[in-house]
């Protein structure tokens, strides 16, 4: 008797008959003999409602007094959804329990709207699940160590999935989305893209990274670091389709690398349109330079993702780097009040109308002329690129938002993405 964990988004909890259509799925599941601990997100559009409802209330800039209260309005939707579901399950002759994060409990830091997961007390679950349950939890929500409320960011319930799954040694994590599987690269803007059969982690980390909407890359982090078996699924499909042609579907996130990985030197187009490129301009070119700014930065609680250093030209130098679009007007505020005069540096610019896109392929390794390949396509389509980042299974270029449709047809063409994966 296996234990499974499921994870259901909020499309597929998107309303009363979709959720008791994830309580029939499940209950299937349970009749096969296994053990069920499902992890679903709020109903589809719900978060949206709530912050947009928190934003008419007060609209002014977020501080972390008001970051503890949007968790704390956040954090509702999921309640709602897990009771449903418990409720769908019962009708359907499963007993169910619902629990929130913090009744589990799953402990997070302290830091609102993208808290960190530190440890999941297991015993409760454990106890339910040994008198015959299914155990229901909350996604997207913790709580910390002063006993308030957290949510870990949007995706977050991938993430609550994957690391109760990992906490309580799961046999497989199960992520029922809306499509029914990792693609080639997103089929609306490429309808050529066809359903990978299994991606590497490697590949599935960088993809989360770069922009695939599929999982958030904290929960590939952690099946990563705890080698949780993962399989992206489809809970469209009929639910009383065979268990095991059920579990082959979708696409395998493995951790073992094989032939057929490696003839595929590039597996797929991951693109971001949520980034925004700020410069420095004028800073001093001295030992630490990039501290001052970047700590301070890092202090702010801003992630940054592409950085580039100019050449030196009489001492000064030009510095820029990308972030998320959200963090976009208060990193611009913090380098031209803070920052910027601590260092002695220049003018500081933006443009919040740019995108990255990339390339990623575990056959990158053992293949020369990949990028190369990748400028050329762009150049030939005449798309500019602005910065440039590559690691051994990718390469990410910075290009003006307006191109990025082009760019990922062109390059998906380019490495013949439309053709069968090998099987």
């Amino acid at each position: 008797m296996a234990l499974i964990v499921h994870k259901y988004g909020g499309t597929s909890m998107g309303s009363t008959e979709r959720i008791r259509n994830v309580a029939k799925r499940v209950a299937k599941w349970v009749r096969a003999g296994h053990r069920l601990v499902v992890v679903p997100s709020a109903m589809s559009g719900e978060t949206n409602r709530l912050l947009a409802l928190a934003k008419e209330v007060s609209p002014e800039k977020a501080t972390p007094e008001t970051m503890r209260e949007l968790d704390m309005i956040a954090a509702t939707g999921e309640q709602v959804s897990v009771g449903l579901l418990a409720l769908a399950l019962q009708a359907e002759g499963v007993p169910a329990v619902s629990y929130t994060g913090w009744q589990v409990p799953v402990k997070t830091d302290s830091a609102y709207t993208k808290a960190r997961i530190e440890s999941i007390d297991d015993a409760r679950v454990r106890a339910d699940l040994a008198a015959g349950k299914v155990v229901i939890i909350t996604g997207f929500q913790g709580i910390d160590d002063d006993g308030h409320i957290t949510t870990l960011g949007r995706g977050g319930s991938d993430t609550s999935a994957v690391a109760v799954a990992a906490a309580m040694k799961a046999a497989e994590c199960l992520i029922y989305t809306d499509v029914d599987g990792v693609y080639t690269t997103d089929p609306r803007v490429v309808p050529e893209a066809r359903r990978l059969h299994a991606v590497s982690f490697e590949e599935m980390l960088e993809m989360a990274s770069l922009g695939s909407k599929v999982l958030q890359i904290r929960s590939v982090e952690f099946a990563g670091k705890y080698r949780v078996p993962m399989r992206v699924l489809s809970s469209f499909t009929p639910w009383d389709i065979p268990i095991d042609e059920e579990a082959r579907s979708g696409t395998l996130i493995t951790f073992e690398e094989d032939e057929n990985m490696e003839q595929a030197v590039v597996s797929g187009i991951a693109f971001n349109r949520d980034e925004a490129k700020v410069t420095i301009m004028r800073v001093p070119d001295r030992p630490g330079i990039a501290y001052q700014i970047l700590g301070a930065v890092a202090e702010a609680n801003i992630d940054v993702d592409v950085i580039v250093q100019n050449v030196s030209h009489d001492g000064k130098t030009d510095f820029s780097f990308t972030v998320h679009r959200n963090d976009y007007a208060r990193t611009i505020d913090l380098l031209k009040s803070k920052v910027g005069p601590a260092v002695g540096a220049g003018e500081v610019t933006g443009d919040a109308r740019i995108c990255k896109v990339s390339i990623v392929g575990i056959g990158m390794k053992s293949h020369v002329g990949i990028a190369a390949k990748m400028f050329r396509t762009l150049a030939d389509e005449g798309i500019n690129i602005q910065m440039i980042t590559t690691s051994e299974i990718k390469t990410s270029v910075v290009i003006d938002e307006k191109y990025m449709e082009l760019a990922v047809r062109a390059l998906h063409k380019a490495f013949d993405l439309e053709q069968p994966q090998p099987a």
